[in-house]
């Protein structure tokens, strides 16, 4: 599995190696405790070791390595920590989505409809990369409305491992079959069906069932050990 390249318009090249290396350690193509040499990287990406660097210092401050005199150690990432990541996303959308729609928003309701009629295109085309960005999209497109400057912040501290978690998860899905796959389009519907109702206890409930479902997907894409 590559990091798609479609993902990484305007990225710097420290950028993408970082994407790419954290694809391969969260997915476990690189595996816990292995030894990231700064030169091999360097020389696998045809680029100087400064970039790399970069990478190595972004993966770090993520807690997927830590950089050592002889080399970074590839720490990973388990399954109890991708649950805790979704911990913070479910209080991170359960806020914004009361927030946001305490009030009718017609134009962003209709906008994520067309979202999940994109995911729908996605998923006729056996596209799980675009499916996957457009998920995101859905999700982040509610945060940035709720116009929170803290809560976008901790977003965007997250985001590039919920992405990258979010493509593996999505492969995992589309391996399940097209029923899987209208499931997940189904519950984006029923989403944006409860925050139209504008009943906060709604909304709330249907967060929760949302995140809950997704940890489910989260055990057949990272197994324990």
């Amino acid at each position: 599995m590559k990091f798609p390249s479609t993902w990484l318009q305007g990225a710097s090249l420290g950028e993408a190696i970082a994407s790419e290396l954290r694809l391969q350690i969260i997915s476990g193509t690189i595996k816990h405790g292995e030894i990231l040499s700064e030169n091999r990287i360097a020389g696998e990406f045809g680029t100087s070791r400064s970039p790399v660097r970069e990478a190595m210092k972004t993966l770090s401050s993520e807690g997927l390595i830590q950089l050592e005199r002889m080399g970074a150690v590839v720490m990973g990432l388990s399954l109890k920590e991708v649950e805790e990541l979704y911990d913070v996303r479910f209080l991170i959308e359960s806020f914004v989505q009361g927030h946001v729609f305490a009030n009718p928003q017609p134009e962003l309701i209709q906008h994520l409809k067309q979202i999940v009629d994109r995911m729908e295109l996605a998923a006729k085309h056996q596209d799980p990369v675009e499916f996957s960005y457009q998920d995101l999209a859905f999700h982040e497109r509610i945060i940035t409305e709720a116009n929170h400057k803290r809560i976008l912040h901790l977003w965007k501290s997250i985001r590039p491992i919920v992405i990258t978690v979010m493509l593996i998860t999505t492969r995992q899905v589309f391996g399940g079959g097209g029923p899987k796959v209208r499931y997940v389009m189904d519950k984006h519907l029923q989403l944006i069906a409860e925050m139209e109702s504008l009943d906060p206890a709604r909304i709330q409930t249907a967060v929760q069932h949302y995140f809950d479902d997704s940890r489910q997907t989260l055990h057949l894409s990272f197994p324990e050990g």
